[in-house]
């Protein structure tokens, strides 16, 4: 067993995962001597994986498809953001062995939120998209004070569903996308359909003046949603910043010291250039 901590990302598939790049950046940076893998586990069999892995020496890892629900499971112990999402992005080894289910998306969404001064105290937010990753952002995002929050969806009963979860902590509903009503100071794409190339059929007046479209998504060219925001004249962003700000959440977790995203973050983007 090496003496040098070791970390990993869990998925299938994940030879496309851009963590090892991340937290090799943010070791380098912070002289923090660390081994971190991308480690193929069975669809079947996450926790077998995860077993060999502390077996090894593993200390912690990130999480990713199909695996953040079966992390929670696994967990001896959830976060309370981790419960709020009702899944885990984030797994570390306590000091008795226990195993401790985080999660960090929320987190790393609102610092690149913060990272590009977006609108967030009193603003109005909409939010396209019902599935896990927007469970994992909306406390998060609730907690910065949005005058208001609507989560719209294709199903409108998730979105709805979503909303009255959430209820107690803040102004938030949930609707379809053809019951979007008024403008917003912020606009964040949740939805697959970039990565089909669709477009969730959205209202011609959306944005407030100086308002900012997000898209969780990332790639080396803009999402068709940003390609219609962008036409829109709004200030537009991908998502590869959240990805690199979980990222970060999770290092902190793991290893109490906070890296600077922005220069991994350029390095990434150069990348997918």
């Amino acid at each position: 067993m090496s003496d040098v901590p070791l970390y990993a990302v869990f998925g299938n598939p994940i030879a496309h995962s851009r963590s090892p790049q991340i937290h090799s950046g943010f070791a380098e940076q912070l002289g923090d001597a660390v081994r971190y893998d991308a480690r193929l586990a069975p669809v079947d069999d996450f926790q077998g994986g995860w077993r060999a892995f502390v077996s090894e020496g593993g200390r912690g890892a990130n999480v990713t498809v199909p695996f953040k629900q079966q992390a929670a499971v696994l967990a001896d112990q959830l976060s309370d953001r981790a419960r709020q999402a009702g899944a885990v992005n984030t797994l570390m080894v306590g000091d008795s062995g226990e195993v401790i289910g985080d999660n960090t998306d929320g987190a790393g969404l609102l610092l690149d939120l913060k990272r590009l001064e977006a609108p967030l105290a009193d603003a109005r937010i909409l939010v396209l998209g019902a599935g896990g990753a927007v469970r994992g952002v909306l406390g998060p995002l609730l907690a910065t004070g949005p005058s208001e929050l609507v989560v719209a969806n294709r199903t409108v009963e998730k979105a709805t569903a979503l909303a009255e979860l959430f209820d107690a902590m803040g102004h938030i509903r949930g609707c379809g996308f053809e019951a979007i009503e008024g403008t917003f100071d912020l606009v964040i794409n949740a939805t697959s359909a970039s990565l089909a190339g669709a477009l969730p059929p959205l209202p011609e007046i959306l944005f407030n003046e100086g308002a900012l479209a997000y898209d969780m998504m990332y790639g080396a060219t803009p999402t068709v949603f940003l390609q219609w925001a962008q036409r829109h004249g709004v200030r537009c962003v991908d998502g590869l910043g959240m990805l690199v700000g979980q990222a970060a959440e999770s290092w902190y977790l793991w290893r109490g010291t906070r890296p600077d995203t922005t220069p991994v973050l350029e390095a990434l983007r150069a990348d997918l250039r």
